[in-house]
C-alpha cells in the first residue's frame, strides 16, 4: 500500500493553475501546498471516502497531465495497432483507471514533506524532468521524477517515476500481456471491468 501511495501522492500534488509561462517546478510546486490543506481540511478524505478524493484529483490533478502520450507509451508498439477509435477508448478508461485506483490512496496522506532538486533546463527545452524527494515520518525518502513536455496550453506531466520505477513502464507490461492474450478489444474490456470493479468498492 505505501508503494500504491507513493504514485498517489507523485500525481495528487500537481496544481491546477493555469500559467503557460510558468517554468515546470514552479507550477508542480506552487500548489501543493493548497492541496495538501484541502486534505488536511476536508474530513471525508481523511477518513477514506475515494468520492471526494477522485473529485480532488478531478479538479487538481487531470488538467496537467498528457493522458493521451501516457496510454500511447504504455501501450508501446501496440499503439500503432490501434484504431482512432480504440485509442480514444483506451485513453478513457486508462483515465478512470488511475482515478480511482489512487483515489483511495490519497486519504493515507500523513504529513510527508517535499523537497526539490534545482532544475536543469534551458530556455528552449520542450521536455524536462523535475526531481523531488519525499520525506516520511519514520519511513525511508522516496524519489520522485516528473517526466514533463510542454505543450500549447502548459507543462503536462506524461510519466511519474517513484524510486526508480516508472508508472508508464509498469502498466506497459500488463497491457502488452492482455492485448497479447486477447487483443486490444480484450484490454479495452479488461480495463473497462476493473473500472466497475473500483467504482462498485468505491
Amino acid at each position: 500500500m505505501r508503494f500504491v501511495f507513493q504514485f498517489l501522492l507523485a500525481i495528487g500534488l500537481l496544481p491546477a493553475v493555469q500559467a503557460q509561462t510558468v517554468a515546470p517546478d514552479e507550477l508542480v510546486k506552487s500548489v501543493t501546498d493548497e492541496v495538501i490543506e484541502i486534505i488536511k481540511k476536508d474530513p471525508d478524505i481523511q477518513a477514506g471516502n475515494p468520492r471526494k478524493a477522485a473529485q480532488l484529483i478531478q479538479e487538481k490533478v487531470l488538467p496537467h497531465f498528457n493522458f493521451t502520450r501516457m496510454t500511447a507509451l504504455a501501450m508501446g508498439p501496440n499503439w500503432r495497432k490501434a484504431t482512432p477509435e480504440q485509442r480514444q477508448m483506451l485513453v478513457e478508461e486508462f483515465k478512470t483507471l488511475l482515478v480511482r485506483t489512487y483515489s483511495t490512496a490519497l486519504t493515507n496522506y500523513r504529513n510527508q514533506t517535499i523537497e526539490y532538486k534545482p532544475l536543469r533546463m534551458k530556455p528552449e527545452d520542450t521536455e524536462v524532468t523535475v526531481n523531488a524527494l519525499v520525506r516520511q515520518p519514520g519511513a525511508e525518502s522516496v524519489t520522485i521524477d516528473y517526466r514533463m513536455a510542454k505543450a500549447e496550453d502548459g507543462w503536462k506531466v506524461y510519466d511519474v517515476v517513484v524510486g526508480g520505477v516508472s508508472l508508464v513502464t509498469t502498466y506497459r507490461e500488463t497491457f502488452n500481456t492482455e492485448v497479447r492474450n486477447a487483443g486490444i478489444e480484450g484490454l479495452i474490456k479488461s480495463l473497462s471491468e476493473k473500472n466497475r470493479q473500483l467504482a462498485g468498492n468505491a
